[in-house]
């Protein structure tokens, strides 16, 4: 791996607590509207297949009338307390020049907090571990929406019981292997399949509500707070079930950068949420005519004719559920590895004109085995139940925690009114944590164990290359003396560009002194080359490059990219013209420092976390392939270095 070559992190970007400042209108908005459905609430939208089965059955509850009630009504209120109230009202607000996600609101937290150094880096550590527990999120979603789907065929006859884990793993062979394709065509289709999903969901709700009408109590909040303050210590197993309904909320703000603000809005507000609502209704009226449904309430909903084709529509809506998982580990790993949390991987565009729609292939492959042990493992999507939510809570919590130091410090609301919000979401956060919490020994500790082992390699990744930087630095030359040395005419010059990628613009790239010491020659024009990554998602072009002379036949060039930027150095490069340096494509060479690290103690990392990075760092994704340079004008020049 070449360290010259790879980016800082900067907060030293422009502020963006601003909100967007134009939002779609009519059709362009219906648009965007129905595209939201399809992506941001496939997750959230597949919750009834498995939700109140699971109050029911791992939550302990007594299946009577006024426990079903009770608990259709906790569910209600959960969704509008924490979906509607949090995320759709207020965190969708807190954008980061129009996205969001974990690591947007974590930069956009930092910036809020720059002038405390400590605290930045508290938020910093916070934040990516919120992140890791996405990846969590991204493992078992997937089985457990299949696997729910699926299970279907369980209802149409106990004859196929045998076949739904085979099933599943064949459909989630087959979603993991499309990933390469891209999902641009299958994008098309996503609205209209879950618009008819929750058409369906609210059709089947209406007709058991008709039947059984005394349901619609569940929608006075008062039968909410009876049932969960009757169950005593045992409202935690209820709360780890009732949180089944919420998974997929933290979709709506990560997805926003690919739809705004308004369009989730108002997918919400006229389809998503009503259907929701009415689908657990129904399930809730069902139960309260045929208590004996409750081995599979949301199938027993369709008559017997009508199974087949909702195992059909329910495997759909879980595929591209589980889509919207994946390509948001994409996007996660993509902004990871640009913020300096992951060494480069190789980062494949599946669209010519969509530049979020990515395909990185040794995600796609680590989630694939991930999923299939899950499925393997917990064989069902009860057992799995035990392991959803866990994640998803904390990474709620910290959501929370982050919006905080926004609203108080970036938007500089009153900090009574800060204080006083942050407490009501974390009161419930910490109820729904600890309610999960008692499912840590029946799942629970899946996705923790993968969030914390994602942690490690993510901090030790970031810690070793700080360390690397700092070496690199430290035994360094000092750039403008040196180049001023250089301005000795008797030194032999050729035609042609060099171009040095160096991490750090204030010492001699190492590629420079080999190209000396054994060409013996300087050229023309040489360009002293850093790429920085700020905190924010993307930059325009006119504030991607900056150009400095530091003396006859020396520049110093810095391409500044957003996140969620395409590092396209010759792209980049182009635009120096306007600054007065012309950089001739076919007259230029890119001299890269490829950095062997070794080993030794003492020098801040602990010796296995010592080798880890190491390992990390032979296997990171070359330089070339990452910043898109031309194969055939690359020199690469080794070194050591020791950590």
């Amino acid at each position: 791996m070449t360290a010259a070559a790879l980016p800082r992190s900067s907060s030293a970007a422009t502020s963006a607590f601003a909100l967007p400042q134009g939002q779609p209108r009519g059709r362009a908005l219906a648009g965007l509207t129905l595209a939201a459905i399809g992506v941001v609430y496939g997750d959230i939208g597949t919750s009834p297949l498995y939700t109140v089965k699971e109050v029911f059955g791992a939550g302990g509850v007594p299946l009577t009338s006024a426990n079903l009630v009770g608990a259709v009504s906790a569910i209600l209120w959960a969704l509008m307390l924490v979906v509607t109230l949090k995320y759709v009202v207020l965190i969708l607000r807190a954008d980061n020049r129009g996205e969001g996600g974990g690591l947007a609101l974590t930069a956009l937290a930092g910036r809020a907090v720059a002038q405390r150094p400590a605290l930045r880096r508290g938020l910093l550590l916070l934040g990516v571990f919120g992140a890791t527990l996405f990846y969590g999120d991204s493992v078992i979603t997937p089985a457990i929406s299949v696997l729910g789907a699926v299970e279907g065929l369980e209802v149409a006859t106990p004859l196929l019981k045998p076949y739904v884990l085979p099933v599943s793993l064949a459909v989630l062979a087959a979603l993991f292997l499309v990933q390469r394709f891209g999902t641009q065509q299958v994008g098309r289709v996503f609205g209209p399949i879950i618009v008819v999903w929750f058409l369906v969901l609210g059709w089947t709700g209406v007709q058991q509500i008709a039947q059984q009408p005394e349901i619609l109590a569940a929608l006075d909040p008062r039968h909410a707070w009876h049932f969960l303050a009757g169950r005593g210590w045992h409202v935690l197993a209820a709360l780890g079930a009732i949180v089944l309904a919420l998974t997929g909320a933290e979709a709506l703000y990560a997805d926003m950068g690919h739809f705004g603000r308004k369009p989730i809005q108002l997918a919400w507000s006229l389809l998503v949420m009503p259907s929701l609502a009415l689908n657990y209704l129904g399930q809730g009226a069902l139960l309260m005519r045929q208590p004996e449904a409750i081995d599979n309430p949301f199938f027993r909903l369709f008559p017997a004719t009508w199974i087949a084709p909702a195992v059909l529509l329910a495997t759909l809506a879980a595929i591209i559920a589980s889509q919207a998982v994946i390509s948001g580990a994409f996007s996660m790993t993509k902004q990871a590895i640009q913020l300096g949390f992951l060494p480069r991987m190789v980062v494949r565009n599946t669209s010519a004109s969509e530049a979020g729609q990515i395909y990185l292939p040794a995600v796609n492959w680590a989630l694939l085995a991930a999923v299939f042990a899950a499925v393997l493992w917990f064989g069902s999507s009860s057992a799995l139940a035990g392991a959803y939510g866990m994640a998803v809570t904390l990474t709620m919590m910290i959501t929370t925690v982050l919006t905080y130091f926004v609203v108080c410090d970036g938007w500089r609301l009153p900090r009574w009114l800060a204080l006083g919000a942050t407490a009501f979401f974390l009161l419930l956060d910490a109820a729904l944590v600890a309610g999960c919490a008692v499912k840590l020994f029946d799942g629970g500790w899946f996705p923790l164990a993968l969030g914390g082992l994602l942690f490690v390699v993510m901090s030790t990744w970031a810690r070793g290359r700080a360390l690397l930087l700092d070496n690199i630095r430290d035994e360094g030359l000092a750039l403008q003396p040196f180049i001023e040395s250089l301005q000795d005419p008797g030194i032999t010059r050729v035609s042609r560009t060099a171009i040095y990628p160096v991490a750090n613009p204030d010492t001699v790239p190492q590629a420079l002194l080999h190209n000396l010491k054994h060409n013996q020659v300087l050229h023309e024009r040489n360009v002293i080359l850093t790429v920085v990554f700020h905190e924010v998602p993307a930059l325009p072009d006119s504030e991607r490059v900056h150009v400095a002379e530091l003396a006859p036949g020396f520049w110093r060039v810095t391409l500044n990219f957003g996140f969620l930027d395409a590092p396209d150095v010759p792209k980049a490069l182009a635009l120096c013209d306007a600054q007065g340096l012309r950089i001739p494509v076919f007259e230029t060479s890119f001299f890269l420092s490829r950095e062997t690290v070794v080993t030794a103690p003492g020098l801040g990392l602990r010796g296995w976390r010592r080798r880890l990075f190491a390992a990390m760092n032979r296997n990171a994704t070359g330089v070339v392939a990452f910043f898109r340079l031309p194969d055939n004008a690359v020199v690469e020049l080794g070194t050591r270095v020791q950590i």
